[in-house]
C-alpha cells in the first residue's frame, strides 16, 4: 500500500471552499482505500488531506482521471501553501479492508 498526509494552506478565508473542492463527498477513485480532508484545529487556513492507496500506481494513475484534473484547476488558485508531510506504507485500519467486527 502506498500513503501519503499533506498539509495544505488555503488563501486567507478560502479554507472551506478549499476544502469542499478536495471532498466534495461523493463519487470514487479507484484503487483509493481512504481519503480524508480535515481541518488543521490551530490554523483556521490550513486543512490536512491523509490518504491509503493500494499502491503508488493507483495515486498516479487517480491524478490523471478528468474529474481529478478539474479539481486541481479549481482549487490551485486557492491554495497558498502546499507541504507533503510524509509518504507511509500503510499495514491496515478502519476504511483499509478491516474492523473491529471482522478483523
Amino acid at each position: 500500500m502506498f500513503g501519503l498526509i499533506g498539509r495544505i494552506t488555503a488563501q486567507p478565508g478560502k479554507r472551506a471552499e478549499l476544502a469542499a473542492i478536495l471532498a466534495p463527498g461523493e463519487g470514487a477513485l479507484p484503487g483509493c482505500l481512504s481519503y480524508i480532508v480535515a481541518n488543521d484545529p490551530t490554523d483556521p487556513d490550513a486543512l490536512y488531506v491523509t490518504e491509503a492507496w493500494e499502491s503508488r500506481a493507483a495515486h498516479a494513475a487517480s491524478l490523471q482521471l478528468a474529474a481529478v484534473q478539474a479539481a486541481i484547476a479549481r482549487g490551485r488558485p486557492l491554495i497558498a501553501r502546499f507541504e507533503t508531510i510524509a509518504e507511509t506504507e500503510p499495514v491496515g485500519g478502519i476504511g483499509l479492508g478491516t474492523s473491529y467486527d471482522n478483523p
